[in-house]
């Protein structure tokens, strides 16, 4: 019997910036996808989706090509074929979990490392592969394959684990203290609208670094400061100044949240008040965050919450909370009480 798991993942800092390879900062939370998987005498993987009460069917003799979107669990395979990996045995698979499905948190992501980490554990040697490598194939498997608008984040988040500050350019990570206090999670009870969301965010920011570097051939986005946003404002044309501002001011605290993150000592209320500084881009400049949404974050900063934000490309989903022992209930019952879906207690976890 093959046992693995995968984690959900939360951006703190970074929302919509790793497809303009500029960093994020994200980390991994205790919600998880469960895959477990023995072997059957043909060469088929069947495989039982027990939240959704489906099964799906993988002979591995058939040819990888023409894949529906979003079939990740042929992506993979075709992925990792290109490697060099072979399946040729079947296996009985269950997959189950409990992170919000299509809510920010990255429950594809997830499937799609825990369905790697499965196939390899099938392969003499598949140990050895390292989790910098995983989250790269996972990427190639969930977004370059379908040719997918997102960036890397995701992948390489739950794949290495911990609470990461990620250069998506260089894809070189640095580990972060990962001492956020006491977080909740609520879900707001509205589908995020990932493709739409984040095809605008990134056509757009790209279009308005674009106009920059028309005017300014050697300008480059990762040596952006506050300056730079007025100085080169008035050449970026109208339609993408508000994701201009996005990327200077999300670029400016990301690196002021890593500079604290980084050091020993954090000041919560400091972290607080800069996570909703990102709120206020992502909801105004962005446009990602529903009303009932801005409404349940509100509720939430009345009831003593330090911080407030959406996670993931927006349109809906889940909310990411920063609390007190003190005042963790309270922010709960708020969010409940301004129409959340659901809401509770999470925890940052390590590389498991």
């Amino acid at each position: 019997m093959i046992q693995v798991k995968a984690p959900a993942r939360i951006c703190f800092f970074g929302d919509h910036q790793d497809y303009l390879d500029l960093p994020v900062i994200a980390g991994t939370i205790n919600r998880y996808i469960y895959i477990e998987g023995a072997p059957n005498s043909t060469s088929t993987f069947f495989i039982e989706l027990i939240d959704i009460q489906n099964t799906i069917s993988i002979d591995l003799n058939e040819k990888l090509i023409d894949l529906q979107r979003e079939d990740y669990f042929r992506s993979v395979l075709a992925v990792l074929g290109e490697k060099g990996f072979r399946f040729t045995r079947g296996y009985n698979i269950k997959i189950w979990g409990n992170i919000p499905v299509n809510a920010g948190v990255s429950s594809s992501s997830a499937l799609v490392v825990a369905w790697i980490r499965f196939l390899l554990a099938t392969k003499k040697g598949g140990h050895d592969i390292s989790d910098a490598q995983i989250g790269q194939w996972a990427y190639e498997a969930e977004v370059t394959y379908f040719n997918q608008p997102g960036g890397l984040m995701d992948q390489y988040t739950i794949a290495q684990g911990g609470l990461l500050y990620i250069d998506t350019l260089s894809t070189e990570i640095q580990r972060l203290n990962a001492d956020f206090g006491s977080l909740v999670i609520a879900e707001s009870g509205i589908a995020k609208q990932t493709l739409s969301v984040l095809q605008n965010a990134r056509n757009y920011g790209r279009e308005a670094i674009a106009a920059v570097q028309k005017q300014v051939p050697d300008f480059t986005i990762q040596e952006a400061g506050e300056e730079t946003y007025h100085r080169y404002f008035a050449s970026v044309p109208e339609p993408y100044r508000d994701h201009w501002y996005a990327a200077v001011y999300n670029y400016v605290l990301t690196l002021k949240a890593k500079e604290m993150l980084a050091s020993s000592s954090i000041d919560h209320v400091t972290l607080g008040k800069w996570m909703n500084s990102h709120q206020v881009i992502l909801q105004e400049r962005i446009q990602n965050t529903p009303q009932i949404m801005q409404k349940q974050m509100k509720a939430a900063l009345r009831a003593g919450a330090l911080g407030a934000k959406i996670i993931g490309s927006g349109g809906g989903g889940c909310m990411v909370a920063m609390v007190t022992q003190v005042t963790k209930e309270k922010v709960i019952q708020a969010f409940f009480k301004a129409g959340a879906k659901n809401a509770y207690e999470i925890s940052l976890i390590s590389n498991e």
